[in-house]
Formats: C-alpha cells, sequence, structure tokens
C-alpha cells in the first residue's frame, strides 16, 4: 500500500515540476571559457507548484515527494540541484544530481502546515546559477487523526424544575484539531449518550434541552448527562470524544405546606410568665429557601388572648408562647386552631395550592402552688399627725389561691420601716402606729407587707402599702428669715423700711393665711403694715431720732387662722445710721466726741506711738554710727593685715611689694608726724582735725540730724580711705587732671571740694562725673 502511495506521489510531483512559463528575454553573457563575443540566449524561468505530503507517515526509507528540473540540464551532469529553506536538509532533502526531494521523518500538520522553500540550479563547476532561485511550497496534507474534544467540559447546569419541554439548559461545544477545510475530519455530530429521555441534544448545535415536562425536584434533584462529538459527519470510521453535563433542578414553590399532625397538645404551668415558650410546631414543605418559608398564627380568639404564635429566626417553625397570665383556677384548658402560610407564592403555581394548611392545639394549664395573693396591688392609707401610739391605720389582706381556707400571716419588712413607727396584726393585717407621727418631718412611710402561708414558709408574696401622714395646725408662723435692717436719720416720715416675710410649716397654714401685728400707741418708734399676703411692711412714722449705741428691737405678733389658731413673737433689728445722699450708710453708731484737752484719748495715743517710734530710730541710727567709728579705730599693734600677692610661680622676694604702699592700710592715728612740706601722696592722713559740730538746740528733727552726720562724716579728714586699699605710687602720674578719687579731697574753708583743674574743661565724656564731684551744670542752652 505504501509502495503505491509513493508512485503517486512521485506522479503528483513530476507533474508539479513540469509546468512552463516564458519569461522575457534577457543578454545573458555566458561564454563558457571560449573567447568571443557574447552570445544571446532566451532563458525562461521554472514555476513550481505545490507538493503535498500526507501527515504521519512512516515508512522504512525516505519518500520521494517531487522533482526539480530545469530546462538548461541536458543531462551531462553538470546542473547541480539545491534546496534552502524551512526543514531543508533536516526535514526534506534533495539529490544535488537528480533533483528529486523525500521527506526524512513524519510530520504532523497540527505541529505546522506547510514549509516555505527557495530552489536553485546551479553549475556543478562553477556554483553559476543557471536559473533564478524559486520559492515553492510544500504542504502537510490533513488525514483525521485527533478526535474531538471538549475544552470546558465537564459542564454543570441549572434548569427550574417543572420546565416547560424544549426549555435551553446548557450548549456544549467540543473542538477537532483537524483541517477543517480538507474533507470531514473536523465536521462534528453531536449526540446524547446517557440522560435520555429527560434531555436532548442540537446534532449541530450542542444545544441541551428539556425533553419532557413538569420535572420534580423533590422527585429528582440531579441529573448526569453524557454528550458525545462525533468528527467525519458522524459516520463509521469517524473519531469521537464524550463530556458529562450536570444538570440541577433549582426549586420553585409549587408544594403547599403540609401539618404531618392534624392535632397538637401542650402544657404549661399557671406560674409561667408572659413570653413562656409552650410549644413548637413545624408544617413541613419541600421547598426550599425562601419558598419554604412560612408565617403562622391562631385562628380563634380565645387562643389568641391567652397565647401568641411567631416564627423562628430560620422561618420554619411556630413558637408558642404565653400572652397573659394563666390561673388555673379559673381555666384549666385552651383549644384553638393554628395555620401556616408560605409567605412567598408564585402565581404560575397557583393551581397547585392552596399554599397554606391548619392544625388543632390543645393546651393543658397544670396546677402550681402559688403564693398568698393581695386583694389590691398597692395599698394607699392615710393617719393625722400627733396621734398616740396604738392608732389604727388600716388593714390589708391576702389569700391562698389554692386553698382559700389555708391561714396567712402578716409581718413589716424591718428594711421599709427602720424607725419602727408602725404595727401590724400578724393574723389579720390591720396596721397601728407604734410611735407619733410629724407630718413636718415626713410626709410618706412606705411599708412592704409580707404574707407568708402557714403550711408552707416558702410560698410568701410581698405588697407596697403607701402611708401619708395628715397634717394638723401644731406648728405658729414664724418669720422666714432674721431681720437686722437700718434707716437713715435722715429719712421722712411713712418711709417703708422693710418687707417682713413669714412662714407656717403646716400644711393648711400657708403663707398667705399669716397676720402681723406691730406696737400701738402713739409713741412707737416704727409701725407694721399687714399686706395680707403674707407679708407686713415696717414703717417710719416719724423721723428718727440720731443714731445711738443701741439698735432698736421692734416686737411682731404672727397668728396663723387654724384650729385652734396658733400664735409666736419675732423681733426685727433696726439701727439708725447717718447716710449719704444717695442713700449709703456712713456710720451707725455715735459720733466721737472731744475732750477737754482737744483730743480724744485715741488721738492721743496714736501720736505718742509716732513719737515713740521716731525716737528709737534715732537712738539707734546714734548706737550704730558710734559702733562704727570705733570699729575703724584699731590699734596698731592689732593691725594684723598683711600685702599679700599670690602668683602662679616662685617670684623673687621682697620686690614685689615695691610696687605697693603698705602705708595706705595702717591705722592713721599711728601713723609717723607729717614733714613742714605737703604730702606726696594724697591718702596720707593729714595733721588737723575738723572740730565736730555742736548739736543745734530745739526739738529733734531727726532728717535735719542726719544731714548734720553725713556732712561731719564727708568734710571728716580723718577717715581712713578704706574704698581704696591698693595704691600704687606710679597710678595716676602725668595726667593733667591729677587723681580724680575722693580720698583727695581737701577740706577748705566751706566745705566744697574740687578737683585742680574745672572738670567742665574736659568736655561732655565728663559732664557726669563733673556733676558726681561737686562741678558746676553748664548752662542751659
Amino acid at each position: 500500500m505504501w509502495g503505491l502511495v509513493r508512485l503517486l506521489l512521485a506522479w503528483l510531483g513530476g507533474w508539479g515540476c513540469m509546468g512552463r512559463l516564458a519569461a522575457p528575454a534577457r543578454a545573458w553573457a555566458g561564454s563558457r571559457g571560449h573567447p568571443g563575443p557574447a552570445l544571446l540566449r532566451t532563458r525562461r524561468s521554472w514555476v513550481w507548484n505545490q507538493f503535498f505530503v500526507i501527515e504521519e507517515y512512516a515508512g522504512p526509507e525516505p519518500v520521494l515527494i517531487g522533482k526539480l528540473h530545469s530546462d538548461v540540464d541536458r543531462g551531462e551532469g553538470r546542473t547541480k540541484y539545491l534546496l534552502t529553506g524551512e526543514g531543508a536538509g533536516t526535514v526534506f532533502v534533495i539529490d544535488e544530481a537528480t533533483g528529486n526531494i523525500h521527506v526524512t521523518k513524519s510530520l504532523d500538520r497540527e505541529e505546522k502546515a506547510q514549509y516555505v522553500l527557495l530552489a536553485q540550479a546551479v553549475d556543478r563547476a562553477s556554483n553559476r546559477p543557471l536559473e533564478p532561485p524559486s520559492e515553492f511550497i510544500i504542504k502537510v496534507q490533513d488525514i483525521n487523526d485527533n478526535p474531538p474534544i471538549f475544552p470546558l467540559g465537564p459542564y454543570h447546569a441549572t434548569v427550574p424544575e417543572m420546565s416547560n419541554v424544549g426549555t435551553s439548559v446548557i450548549q456544549v461545544t467540543a473542538h477537532d484539531a483537524d483541517d477543517p477545510s480538507y474533507g470531514n475530519s473536523a465536521k462534528l455530530v453531536y449526540t446524547i449518550l446517557d440522560g435520555l429521555p429527560f434531555f436532548s441534544v442540537d446534532p449541530q448545535t450542542g444545544v441541551v434541552r428539556t425533553a419532557i415536562p413538569n420535572m420534580d425536584r423533590e422527585t429528582q434533584e440531579e441529573f448526569l448527562v453524557v454528550i458525545q462529538a462525533k468528527d467525519m459527519g458522524g459516520h463509521m470510521g469517524g473519531l469521537s470524544g464524550s463530556t458529562t453535563v450536570t444538570v440541577t433542578l433549582s426549586d420553585v414553590n409549587d408544594n403547599p405546606p403540609k401539618f404531618p399532625q392534624s392535632l397538637y397538645q401542650f402544657s404549661v404551668v399557671e406560674t409561667a410568665g408572659p413570653g413562656t415558650l409552650v410549644g413548637r410546631l413545624r408544617a413541613q414543605d419541600p421547598d426550599l429557601g425562601d419558598n419554604a418559608l412560612m408565617a403562622y398564627s391562631i385562628l380563634d380568639g380565645e387562643g389568641s388572648e391567652a397565647f401568641s404564635i411567631s416564627t423562628d429566626s430560620q422561618g420554619r417553625d411556630g413558637l408558642l408562647t404565653v400572652r397573659k397570665p394563666l390561673d388555673f383556677e379559673t381555666r384549666r384548658s385552651y383549644s384553638f386552631r393554628v395555620e401556616a402560610t408560605n409567605t412567598l407564592i408564585d402565581p404560575a403555581y397557583l393551581r397547585r395550592g392552596p399554599f397554606k394548611d391548619v392544625a388543632s392545639i390543645r393546651v393543658a394549664v397544670q396546677d402550681a402552688p402559688e403564693p398568698p395573693a393581695f386583694t389590691q396591688a398597692t395599698y394607699h392609707l392615710a393617719v393625722p399627725e400627733n396621734k398616740a401610739p396604738g392608732t389604727l391605720v388600716g388593714q390589708i389582706s391576702a389569700a391562698d389561691l389554692d386553698s382559700p381556707a389555708s391561714p396567712i400571716r402578716y409581718s413589716i419588712l424591718p428594711h421599709s420601716d427602720p424607725e419602727r413607727c408602725f404595727s401590724i396584726e400578724p393574723e389579720d393585717g390591720t396596721i397601728h402606729t407604734a410611735a407619733p407621727l410629724d407630718r413636718e418631718t415626713r410626709v410618706w412611710h412606705n411599708l412592704t407587707v409580707l404574707a407568708t402561708e402557714l403550711d408552707s414558709s416558702a410560698q410568701a408574696s410581698r405588697v407596697q402599702v403607701a402611708i401619708q401622714t395628715l397634717d394638723e395646725n401644731d406648728n405658729a408662723p414664724q418669720l422666714a428669715e432674721p431681720y437686722d435692717t437700718f434707716v437713715c436719720d435722715s429719712a421722712a416720715p411713712g418711709q417703708l423700711i422693710q418687707v417682713i416675710r413669714a412662714l407656717d410649716r403646716d400644711e393648711d397654714g400657708n403663707s398667705s393665711r399669716v397676720s402681723f401685728q406691730g406696737p400701738l400707741g402713739p409713741d412707737a418708734n416704727f409701725t407694721v403694715r399687714d399686706n395680707r399676703d403674707g407679708s407686713a411692711s415696717l414703717l417710719l412714722p416719724f423721723r428718727p431720732a440720731p443714731p445711738r449705741q443701741a439698735p432698736y428691737l421692734v416686737p411682731i405678733e404672727l397668728w396663723d387662722w387654724g384650729q385652734p389658731a396658733l400664735s409666736s413673737t419675732a423681733t426685727v433689728t433696726v439701727s439708725v445710721c447717718r447716710c449719704r445722699p444717695d442713700g449709703s450708710v456712713v456710720s451707725c453708731r455715735p459720733e466721737a466726741q472731744l475732750s477737754a484737752t482737744g483730743l480724744s484719748t485715741g488721738a492721743l495715743l496714736a501720736i505718742v506711738t509716732c513719737v515713740g517710734a521716731l525716737l528709737a530710730l534715732v537712738v539707734l541710727f546714734v548706737a550704730l554710727r558710734r559702733q562704727k567709728q570705733e570699729a575703724l579705730m584699731v590699734l596698731e599693734e592689732e593691725d594684723v593685715r598683711e600685702n599679700i600677692i599670690t602668683y602662679d610661680d616662685e617670684g623673687g622676694g621682697e620686690e614685689d611689694t615695691e610696687a605697693f604702699d603698705i602705708t595706705a592700710l595702717q591705722n592713721p592715728d599711728g601713723a609717723a608726724p607729717p614733714a613742714p612740706s605737703p604730702p606726696v601722696r594724697r591718702d596720707v592722713l593729714p595733721r588737723a582735725r575738723a572740730p565736730r559740730q555742736p548739736r543745734p538746740p530745739g526739738p529733734a528733727d531727726v532728717a535735719q540730724l542726719l544731714a548734720l552726720r553725713l556732712r561731719e562724716a564727708d568734710e571728716d579728714p580723718s577717715v581712713p580711705p578704706y574704698d581704696s586699699v591698693q595704691v600704687y605710687g606710679y597710678e595716676g602720674r602725668g595726667s593733667s587732671c591729677g587723681s580724680l578719687s575722693s580720698l583727695g579731697s581737701s577740706s577748705e574753708a566751706g566745705g566744697a571740694p574740687g578737683p585742680a583743674e574745672p572738670l567742665d574743661d574736659w568736655g561732655p565724656l565728663f559732664r557726669t562725673l563733673a556733676e558726681l564731684y561737686g562741678a558746676k551744670e553748664p548752662p542751659a542752652p
């Protein structure tokens, strides 16, 4: 068989290389080694048709697929054929002498469908082209060697249940790698291998559709459909591939709820409070999600009064709870109906309804031990104040509902009556006072009374008893506050001094029912006018007397209108004061009178105190001055001061003291007598002392005395110059103005110190210095 294939390919290749196409004549010089003029010949190019090779061939030797031949080839062996391009030399080889082309290996069209090559005919000796290069194509011819595949499989699809026949579910698509333009290798046909009779598939498009109506999810929710794709148009010998489609039926609300039983029975204890869960019931609905949500309701009014029903958080169960307190002795059972309804109803499936169901409910109330029950939820009692202990306040009562004849014991809880103001009879529940009550101290007393069954102390109940203390007129009216006021001595008669208000602590004796009465008679200094609104006005009947040492005390009588009426007396303090024209107080005491000597005792004491303070100051100043002078006059042998100069390196000895005159530090009294000539240094003690000026006669004047002593100190030349303890012999030499120190000030008559030359001539830089040392100020410009 392969021999026939090779013969067919060789025949096709021969025909492919036989075609010729004339080309324009072109001059071609070629002497082929012989001298002479150039020869002109007509060249004809070759045009190769396509070569074909069947894919997947695996023969024992290279397969001939075609032959190259040129017109210039005379069969002399001088022509050489060359082949270049895609796969040349590896996939395709050429016989240089004959031009036969062979394929060396099996080719796959799906890997590469065609190869482009370049053919040449050259002179074997000189490699000179005999023909221009020509491009040709070798195509790989397809065979049906690839089965169809589903690249997106396996598939998953969803379709609503109860869908009509022909409802589209999904489209599947297969791919065939073979050449769709050659034969039927890639022509696919779809069929269902598994999934009938529920689904069908379009053979050409691969669309899967429902094949039967009313598929019920509650019967079968999921289907596995196997679909096959076969090439060659589905004919025998074609290749095939398959995939699976998992089809899920989505839920629709096509099923009504249904109670699994027609009667539900529950029981609840009578002591269960509102909101207590009685029972849980569920209507079954095979639908899913929102299609199975239900709402429950009680149809009968008898049951809705005592119970209520609601849906749980999942929307499936009905929760039956107590709505109001139950009483076994009043009613022992309840019977009613409950309805369950779908909350979401699809109009397309109303024919499958109704989407609701009804069940009967019976609830039995169980008896339970109950504490005693009071006849009232709370009690409000009242008793007047100031009643004697043992006064009846009221009575409370409770009964045992389980056994009405059972005795009850009553008691007051201690924390509700810490003052022990009340007592209760344990057998009958009567409440009495245990101490007198005062309404003004406490109006309400809130007691907690405990009722306990005599047979069972664990069964007890409590009730609040509010006792109000009723008022009696037992408090006399009083002033609202202590009144201490004043009146100006210049006030006119009839002037209002103070508005007085009263206070009555009794409930019925409010301040508007208090009356006032003040001093009566023509000699009364003040009058009181009742304003009849719980207040009174204190008035001045005539011009007041001058201020006096003690204020006026005005008595005022107050009484109420109670039964019996009570009264009291209060006092208002009024001071007579000297006032300014604007009404402000200057003094509320009598003015101080001068004594016979002209001064009061207080003034004399102040003067004496000031004089004593001044004398003490003078004595202290004199004592300090004397102490200073004694301290300056030191004996010569006690003068232990030395000239100590410290250097960082050792010196030469006494030469260090030559630049300093230590005589300035010695006691002036112990200095040697001066020479007849004027002293060389200005800080040497002068010979004569200035006489001490006597104290001027007359009264002691501290300022004058201080000025006198200061002038003596300034003019005394005997005072040592302690303001400068280091004086050098060469300091100030060569200066035209001499020394500026005050140590050398002369004591001429008049005591006015001054330098040898006027400081005013030194210029403006020394103006301040001239002013300090007595120089005359420059005249004002």
